[in-house]
């Protein structure tokens, strides 16, 4: 019988018991790095991953709150919001959804989705340039552009093709959703105006945040596709007057893409803003201001302030030309936006009252008389012959006075009085200084606040400029870049000297002449309404430099007050000798009130002490610019006030600004602005 053969197993070498520990060893330390990770990503970091899904898997669509009212100092409404129906187009929910792919050439369905709605809302189907932002320049129809655009800035957004639509389209659509899919029929808040263009430029006007501003410091944290202020006081108080916006919550992947929708959060209306503006005021001011310029050949625009001198209350304060702000709350073309900024309509959204800058005349005299006293220059007792002229020491040029009058010995008061241009060159060259910040008169005129801004709560107000040497060569460097082409300028075109260059300065040399010029207002004197009213404040009050502020108070809209608005003085005190603040004050009062003044025709018989000055400001190739600044102190009146009118190209300040100055006062004492009467004086 034969037996199977023995199995025998080879025996486990030391050489294979090494491998196989090496392998196991290296199997384990991997299991065990799989094992912390999973470990590390579930339990230590959770948390944190399940946020950051959510964030990819939620986004939040701003709805707009309706902003908060803005009020006279009496609480008449000026400002409003007020619920509108609108058009929107949800992009995911078109026929074919929109999206960043197809934004430029939108799908055949939605076309003619978007000619049937067109045809509803009566909006054009005849494409035109359009600009979307990432993808430039293209051809598209109304509608599609407006998509375009909004999808390319926030493609979950709906994007408002009409507001204030008529009823009956209102309705159609409503009634017809499942004919027209991702149209979307609702109520939007917008900005209305019950008092029409009236101080449009001190208002400003809002719009949608733009993809650049939502990095601005001024609306950090302000959702994308909020409404917001973009100018005047909507700009400066919006974090008040915006509210706080609701939002409507879409589900997206994390690629972005639209998934539906989640849940709605209402919005919170902003809260109101209370001004200082008088109401009445306001319109007696800005309808005497366009009669003013209606009534002189040539006039082509101007601007008031009317300031309260104890705090620095703005009371009343316009500009023109004006234009409609409601003109905003609609889509707006590129041709109308250029016609609002354009020099051929007298640039309607510049506000000549804190931008304007330019020489002021004659009104400037008290900063030079101030100036020349304090320093020693002039005393009250000294006493100037006006021959008709003064000569310069050097060159023997010689300057007149307006018409050529002869008004004789003059002290300070009398100058004043009868505005001698002659009496105040010879302070002009009296005060002069070589050294780069200039002497007397560039010290005094920086105190009094000019040459930057008065701090006012509105943007883009403008420093101005006082000359002096170091001014002078600063802007014959920039003529030489304007020429050039170059620094600032460059990118425009060149002006050589040979052809005339720019006109900045003709040369960095400071004379004489320039300081003579400063000294009556001329010349490179840069000063806007709003800076003059500050300084005819600190006549009145004694030498405070008050900070002129628009805003009162913001309240909640129940008239429950949150925040009073009431700056510091913006400046240090200024100190004055009494004696010739005294002076200075007889001067303008008797500019005003007694025969011979300035504006005696004007202001003489008005019932209550007038202090005012006359100026007028005269520009190379154009009518002067006529100027007037006054004021009734508080000692003769509870309500005091400073009143500044300036009107381009209207000639003497006596009789183009001073009789708008005066309506003004007839408003604010009496409540009726009275006759426009031009007056006749004939003096710079």
């Amino acid at each position: 019988m034969i037996q199977p053969s023995e199995e025998r197993v080879p025996p486990l070498t030391p050489q294979l018991a090494l491998r196989v520990a090496i392998i196991g060893t290296c199997a384990l330390i991997m299991f065990a790095i799989i094992f912390f990770r999973l470990w590390f990503l579930q339990v230590l970091s959770g948390n944190q991953y399940l946020a950051q899904a959510s964030v990819n898997y939620q986004r939040d669509i701003a709805i707009a709150a309706p902003r908060g009212e803005i009020l006279d100092r009496n609480g008449t409404l000026l400002v409003d919001s007020e619920p509108v129906p609108a058009v929107q187009i949800s992009a995911p929910d078109l026929p074919v959804a929109v999206t960043q792919a197809n934004l430029v050439n939108q799908p055949a369905k939605d076309i003619r989705l978007y000619n049937r709605l067109a045809a509803v809302l009566g909006v054009s189907t005849r494409p035109a340039r359009c600009h979307i932002n990432g993808y430039g320049w293209h051809r598209l129809a109304p509608i599609p552009c407006a998509v375009a655009q909004g999808v390319a800035q926030l493609p979950y957004a709906k994007v408002t093709i009409k507001t204030d639509v008529p009823r009956d389209a209102y309705y159609y659509l409503a009634e017809r959703q499942t004919q027209f899919p991702g149209v979307v029929v609702q109520k939007v808040y917008e900005r209305t105006y019950p008092r029409g263009d009236l101080a449009a430029q001190l208002f400003g006007t809002v719009g949608p945040i733009s993809k650049a501003e939502t990095h601005w410091h001024h609306f950090k944290g302000v959702p994308h596709q909020a409404i917001v202020g973009q100018s005047g006081l909507e700009y400066q108080y919006d974090a008040f007057l915006r509210g706080r916006d609701g939002a409507e919550k879409v589900r997206v992947n994390s690629l972005g893409q639209f998934e539906g929708y989640l849940k709605e959060q209402p919005p919170v209306a902003g809260e109101d803003l209370k001004l200082s503006i008088d109401l009445p005021l306001q319109r007696a001011g800005e309808k005497a201001l366009a009669e003013s310029i209606a009534t002189h050949a040539g006039a082509n625009g101007g601007a008031f302030v009317a300031l309260d001198p104890t705090d620095g209350e703005v009371l009343a304060m316009g500009s023109n030309p004006t234009f409609d702000p409601s003109i905003f709350t609609h889509p707006m073309s590129s041709a109308q936006y250029e016609a609002l900024n354009s020099q051929a309509s007298g640039q309607p959204l510049f506000n000549r009252a804190i931008q304007g800058g330019g020489p002021t005349g004659s009104t400037f005299k008290v900063i030079t008389a101030t100036a020349a006293l304090e320093s020693g220059a002039w005393g009250l007792d000294s006493v100037y012959d006006d021959t008709g002229r003064f000569c310069f020491a050097v060159g023997g040029l010689c300057l007149h006075n307006a018409g050529f009058a002869v008004d004789g010995p003059l002290n300070i008061v009398q100058a004043i009085k009868v505005s001698s241009d002659d009496f105040f060159y010879n302070l002009g060259d009296r005060l002069n200084s070589p050294q780069p910040a200039g002497g007397a008169l560039q010290q005094w005129a920086h105190r009094f606040g000019l040459g930057q801004p008065t701090g006012i709560d509105l943007p883009g107000e403008s420093a101005g400029a006082v000359p002096s040497p170091r001014y002078l060569v600063e802007l014959y460097r920039q003529e030489v870049q304007c020429e050039h082409a170059t620094g600032i300028f460059a990118g425009h075109p060149k002006h050589p000297a040979s052809a005339g260059g720019c006109g900045i300065a003709n040369n960095p040399y400071w004379t004489v002449g320039d300081n003579v010029n400063a000294a009556v207002g001329q010349g490179y004197d840069q000063v806007t309404p709003l800076q003059l009213a500050v300084v005819y404040s600190a006549l009145e009050n004694g030498g405070t430099i008050v900070r002129p502020h628009v805003g009162l108070d913001v309240q909640t809209p129940d008239g429950t007050v949150l925040q009073k608005i009431s700056p510091p003085p913006a400046r240090p005190h200024i100190d004055i000798n009494p004696v010739y603040l005294d002076a200075i004050r007889t001067g303008l009062r008797e500019a005003a009130g007694t025969q011979g003044g300035t504006s005696y025709d004007v202001m003489g018989n008005f019932p209550k002490p007038v202090y005012g000055k006359t100026g007028t400001a005269q520009y190379t190739g154009q009518n002067d610019y006529s100027w007037y600044a006054c004021f009734v102190p508080s000692t003769a009146t509870s309500r005091p006030i400073v009143v500044v009118v300036t009107v381009q190209r209207g000639g003497f300040g006596d009789m183009a600004a001073a009789p708008v100055a005066r309506q003004i006062l007839s408003q604010w004492f009496f409540g009726k602005p009275g006759p426009f009467v031009s007056g006749t004086s004939a003096t710079l």
